[in-house]
This record gives structure tokens, C-alpha cells and sequence, in this order.
């Protein structure tokens, strides 16, 4: 199927010439008006290219329908979290069948106590087509609650206090907040992050009097530093809150005893290019996961909480050159450990009187593996969670004492025909063109040949330290079950092999990100897992940017891509500081306005490499609200790729006039866009039911 083959038009997007000169280069932008949100041109052209995506992919609506039924099927409709217990009250999520929203409910000191809601989202969403309950944080007394609501999908949250006792919700209201919110001890004062209306950097800090407008907020910190971010939460112990100020590569928290709401905060540790630390409370002490003195994959720190400059940091667990420390948990008799060697977590118990050290067992070659909600000190269990591939995702409860686990919550896939046993998982090694081994995780339905003639969807997204690990999907076995074999590709920018896997592949090495992905492809085609002709790759956001870079470098590989909300202008977004969270991104990417970084950026930049050659179809989605990456990068991409490529293959934009950078929010809403994306896959490969 082609786009020549159908007698739709594809929308063609006027040209507007800008010219955009920096370090004596020119670079003309075609479509550089496409920035109006506001303006009617735009927004007729994102409905023209609406229109037209609906119109190609009509023969697969029916398809659409049933795969979104398939889908949904498998989710149990009237579901709920495991309980977990804080201060006091036991507290639980619960789904209930045929609404879309979360219900949060408490249960007073034990499980048999009469059920309080607190909030009900299905109501709070009713008059909107887009929906988020930001969080919410209780008071000490357990009779308040701040909420926060976000129903643009901008993620910028309005808070409100609502009274758990009578119901009522106060006239406080806060607005333009990251969303989240902390109480001091006295159950009147409230600590919020505020964002740049513009920029939506969080980047204020401010103090709220119940019952006060918050006009009358108290400034408490600013965070000048436009490459940081700033944020505020409550200490487990429940004695400090803490203010975090946050960049890519360097980190610095202030403290405030609970109890002392008015006082001014105190610098932890004043911040120092390139130290990292996160910090914990117990006792008298802090503990810190840090990298300091050139500790590449963190190492824990303690220190009294009087002396909290970094000279007065003693080791507890010291840097290995193989384990990347990632988090910590702390318990009364036993210290808790997440960390990753060889690319899998691992969960080691410290006794704190030495007299145990060990790992948790997981038998299996790919997986997950995380600390769960532990608020409490006190807990003689560890809660955990698991799953891989294969494995639905399970919530356990390990005994430090009688070393038994519990499984709490398996997920329950509602399929007659799901056995896990009928599928496979393992890890290959892809030989990199430098050398280096690159893993994947791959899953398959049992019986598959290896001939070259399956269709794979190879998924990745390699920046930012951020690591996919592999899980379980209950959605993914739509295409599974039609014989798709699924690849996680654990490219370099994630820190699936520790820190030096993620600097390997940021700022001027950023293209081993996207040479990782290609020599990955290659090596599943060479091994007969597929070939060229049933290869599709799918990323978003950053992947997106993954997207682009690969099919301008090696489109012959790839029959289908699919490109989520992707960051594709990257050297026009990243030369413009007013866009969110350009400035912060420096780190990441490298501030163009240095000329080796902007030469570096538009060698690989999507948009800046668009050329007259022949493209994979590809299928676009972005949302007009997106505040991660904004909607016009994909609208110029897809003007720009629709006037050069030289190709008939099918070329969609779809934009979602509701939504922002992560889709719909009802809870089966998302579930239409997967099966958008999935029978644009099945219908590249001929599979219609």
C-alpha cells in the first residue's frame, strides 16, 4: 500500500522562507510559521493532515475498533492497588468497570475500617476532555489534603485543599504549579513549586498560609540558574523538607526542620559543576548517593545532619567500577540498595549491624526489578516489584526476618488463551561499529522460525540516562500474537550499562545513540530474525529524535517507523531559550550558541538532514498542547519530508487537538492511539484481523 495507490491528496504545507544565521550559517526554515498555535493557517493544516491520515488508514477502522476491544479486554476493569500503610491510614487506588479515572480511598489503622474516598477523578473529570490529578499530599493530621488538577495537558497544575473530614474544598487556589506539594508539621503551612508561565521551568519555590490567597505567598527560593530546576518535598522521616535544585549533571539541596515552617532553609551542600548527590534522613544522619571523587556510578555517603558540607561525607557503601548505584531505601534494621551490573537491577539487604549483606534471587536473563512504596521505617518487609517480558508485572513483599517474599499483586491478564509459558525472552549482542557490545531484550511467541520473514517492532529511546528496562505489556500481545517478535534496544544514552553508557552517548557523542539503533537493526537482519522488507522502529519523544536521525542515515532498513511526539528540530528548539525546558537541556544536547556544539546538533538534527531519497512509511503523532516537545516540530518534519523524499510510501501526521506530550488521560483512552499505531504496522504487513 502506497500513498500513489490511494487518490487522496496529501495535504502540501505553503512555504514561508525564514532565514536563520548564526556563527556565519544560514539556514532557511520553510516552515517556520508553523509555530502559531493560535493561527488559522495552522491549525487548518493540522486538520488537513488529520483528515487525511483518517482517510489513508480508513480500511483499517473497523480493525482499529476490535484491536482497541482486544486490548482493553485483557485490563481488569474493576481493579485496585495493593494497600500500602502511612501515618496511620491504610491507602488505596481502585478502577471500577466502565469509568476511565482512578478513585483514591483510605482506610483508617486497618484493612476492615470503613472505606473513606478521597478523591474521585471520574467526577473531577467530567467536564473535561482532557483530565490529570497532578497528586496529593495529606497533613499530619490526616484531616487535609492538597490536590492538584491539570486539565489542558500543558503540565501546569492548579492546587486546592480539600478538608477529609467534611469534604469541602477551600477557596485556596494555586495556580500554574509543577503539581506537587508538601506540608510543614502544623497542618497550615504548604510548600509548592511555581513554573516560568512561559518557559514552564519550575523554578520558584513558595510558602502558602491555610485559608490565605495566594496572592499573599511567600517567596521562599528562586532559582535564578535557568539550566535548573527546582522542587520541594518532605523528608521519609517526616522531619525536614527539602528544597532540590536540579540540572542534567549537577545537584544541590537545602533543608528546614518540619517543625520550623518560617525559618529560612539551609544549604546542604552548595552546588559544584558536575556533583551529583541525592540525599535521605534517618536518625541523626543523612545518607547520600552521590558522585563525588570521581565515583562514575555513585557511591553511599552518610553524614551527621549538623554537618552536612560535603568534606564531612564518610563511605558506606563505596564506587565500584561495574555496579551503578541508582536508589536507596532505608529501614530500620536494613539498608536497601537498587542497584545495576550488567545491565539488570539487583536488590541487596545491608543489615545496619553488619551482620548480613545479600542479594535478592531473580532467576531470569532479562528483567525488572525496583524498590516499591515503602513509607515506614519501622516494616519488618521490603515491598518490591517485578516483571519481565514475559512475567506480568508482580507487587511483592519480602520478610528481612524470615527471608520469605509474598507476592501481593499479579497482574491479571484477562485472556483465556495467556500463558506465559508460550513466549520467550533473552538477551542478544549486537557488536557496535566501534567495537562496542550492544544488548538487546527480545520477545517472541514460541515456534517462531528465524527465517528472515518476521516482523519486528525494535524500540528504544537512549537519552538522558533514561533506561527501558524490559517489562511486561499485556497490550503488546496484540502483536506478539500475530507473530511479531518485539526488541528492546538498550542503546548508549541510557545507563543500561551503567553511567559511562549514558556520557558515551550524549553532547558530541550523541551519534552513538543513533549508530547503536542502526548496527542493532543490522545485526537482527543478519541473524535472520527479520529483513528489511517486515523491519519497523518505533520511538518517542527523545526516541522520536531516535527516529529521525535513523531513517536519514539508513532508511533502507526499515519498511515502517513510527514517530512519537518527536524532538526533531532540535538546532531551531534549542537556539530558543523561551521554549520549555530548552535551557536545562544544555547538558544534554550542548548549547548551540557554541559553534562546535551547533555544528555538531545540525549534523544530525531530522529536520536539518530531510534529502531527496527514498523514506520507510512513516506514521507521526504529536498533541497541540504538548509542553515537552511542541507540536510544530513534527508539523515541519512532515511538511518538509512530504516535499523532499522521493518515495510513494505512506507518510501520516496525526495530531491530537486535546492532548499534550503524554496522549489521552482517560485510562483507556491511550489505548485508541496504540491501536492507531499497531494497524498502521498490520497493515504494512498485510495482516488485517
Amino acid at each position: 500500500m502506497n500513498e500513489t495507490s490511494t487518490s487522496l491528496k496529501a495535504p502540501i504545507a505553503k512555504k514561508i522562507p525564514k532565514t536563520l544565521t548564526i556563527h556565519n550559517d544560514q539556514r532557511i526554515d520553510d516552515y517556520y510559521w508553523l509555530n502559531q498555535r493560535e493561527d488559522k493557517d495552522v491549525l487548518n493544516y493540522l486538520t488537513e493532515e488529520n483528515n487525511y491520515t483518517e482517510a489513508v488508514l480508513k480500511p483499517t477502522e473497523a480493525f482499529q475498533k476490535s484491536l482497541f476491544e482486544e486490548m482493553k479486554s485483557r485490563i481488569k476493569e474493576d481493579d485496585q492497588s495493593v494497600p500500602y500503610k502511612f501515618n496511620g491510614y491504610w491507602y488505596i487506588t481502585k478502577f471500577e468497570e466502565g469509568k476511565d479515572y482512578p478513585i483514591y480511598t483510605r482506610k483508617k489503622e486497618t484493612l476492615d475500617a470503613k472505606e473513606e474516598i478521597l478523591f474521585d477523578c471520574n467526577l473531577l473529570a467530567k467536564d473535561h476532555a482532557y483530565f490529570k490529578l497532578g497528586g496529593f499530599s495529606v497533613s499530619e493530621d490526616n484531616t487535609l489534603a492538597t490536590f492538584s488538577v491539570d486539565t489542558v495537558s500543558r503540565r501546569q497544575y492548579t492546587i486546592f485543599v480539600k478538608n477529609l473530614i467534611t469534604g469541602e474544598v477551600y477557596n485556596d487556589k494555586i495556580e500554574n504549579t509543577t503539581g506537587s506539594s508538601t506540608w510543614a508539621s502544623d497542618n497550615k503551612t504548604i510548600f509548592y513549586a511555581k513554573k516560568d508561565p512561559v518557559t514552564l521551568r519550575s523554578d520558584k519555590i513558595f510558602r502558602h498560609q491555610l485559608g490565605d490567597s495566594s496572592d499573599n505567598d511567600k517567596l521562599v527560593f528562586e532559582e535564578k540558574d535557568d539550566t535548573f530546576y527546582t522542587y520541594v518535598y518532605k523528608s521519609k522521616s517526616r522531619k525536614y523538607i527539602i528544597i532540590g535544585s536540579s540540572s542534567t549533571q549537577t545537584s544541590e539541596y537545602q533543608i528546614l526542620p518540619a517543625n520550623q515552617p518560617t525559618n529560612q532553609f539551609k544549604v546542604f551542600q552548595p552546588r559544584v559543576r558536575d556533583l551529583e548527590y541525592s540525599i535521605a534522613h534517618y536518625n541523626d544522619s543523612f545518607y547520600i548517593i552521590t558522585n563525588k571523587d570521581k565515583a562514575t556510578n555513585f557511591k553511599v555517603q552518610k553524614t551527621n545532619e549538623n554537618n552536612t558540607l560535603k568534606e564531612n561525607w564518610v563511605d558506606v557503601i563505596p564506587h565500584r567500577q561495574e555496579v551503578l548505584i541508582e536508589d536507596i531505601e532505608i529501614f530500620k534494621d536494613y539498608l536497601v540498595v537498587n542497584e545495576r551490573k550488567n545491565g539488570l537491577n539487583q536488590l541487596r539487604i545491608i543489615s545496619w549491624d553488619k551482620k548480613e549483606d545479600y542479594y535478592l534471587d531473580f532467576k531470569s536473563e532479562t528483567y525488572t526489578a525496583n524498590i516499591g512504596n515503602n513509607p515506614d521505617f519501622d516494616s519488618q518487609f521490603l515491598r518490591y516489584t517485578f516483571n519481565s517480558l514475559t512475567n506480568p508485572s508482580s507487587v511483592l513483599d519480602y520478610n528481612f526476618k524470615t527471608k520469605e517474599k509474598t507476592v501481593k499483586k499479579e497482574q491479571e491478564v484477562l485472556d483465556s488463551n495467556f500463558d506465559k509459558n508460550n513466549y520467550t525472552s533473552k538477551r542478544l549482542w549486537a557488536i557496535a561499529r566501534d567495537g562496542v557490545k550492544v544488548p538487546m531484550s527480545i520477545v517472541y511467541k514460541k515456534g517462531i522460525k528465524l527465517d528472515g520473514t518476521n516482523p519486528v517492532l525494535q524500540y528504544a529511546y537512549g537519552s538522558y540516562g533514561s533506561t527501558i528496562d524490559p517489562y511486561f505489556s499485556t497490550i503488546r500481545l496484540s502483536l506478539l500474537d500475530r507473530g511479531f517478535i518485539y526488541v528492546i534496544s538498550h542503546i548508549r544514552g541510557s545507563e543500561y550499562l551503567g553511567r559511562p553508557w549514558y556520557e558515551d552517548g550524549k553532547l558530541l557523542k550523541k551519534m552513538n545513540t543513533f549508530t547503536d539503533f542502526i548496527d542493532c537493526s543490522k545485526y537482527l537482519i543478519e541473524n535472520k530474525y527479520t529483513s528489511p522488507k517486515h523491519l519497523y522502529a518505533m520511538g518517542g519523544s527523545a526516541g522520536g529524535l531516535l527516529m529521525g536521525a535513523i531513517i536519514n542515515l539508513n532508511p533502507e532498513l526499515y519498511n515502517g517507523v513510527i514517530a512519537a511526539v518527536p524532538f526533531v528540530d532540535v538546532v531551531t528548539t534549542m537556539l530558543d531559550d523561551s521554549i520549555p525546558l530548552t535551557t536545562g537541556e544544555y547538558d544534554e544536547w550542548g548549547n548551540p550558541n557554541k559553534e562546535i556544539y551547533y555544528n555538531y546538533i545540525k549534523s544530525y538534527s531530522p529536520y536539518d538532514n530531510v534529502q531527496q531519497i527514498n523514506y520507510p512509511n512513516l506514521l507521526v503523532t504529536t498533541g497541540l498542547h504538548d509542553s515537552q516537545v511542541q507540536y510544530w516540530e513534527p508539523a515541519k518534519w512532515v511538511a518538509k519530508l512530504r516535499d523532499q523524499k522521493t518515495d510513494k510510501n505512506l507518510l501520516l501526521l496525526k495530531t491530537d487537538m486535546d492532548a499534550g506530550h503524554g496522549g489521552a488521560s482517560g485510562r483507556f483512552e491511550a489505548l485508541k492511539e496504540v491501536a492507531l499505531e499497531y494497524a498502521f504496522l498490520f497493515y504494512l504487513e498485510g495482516i488485517n484481523q
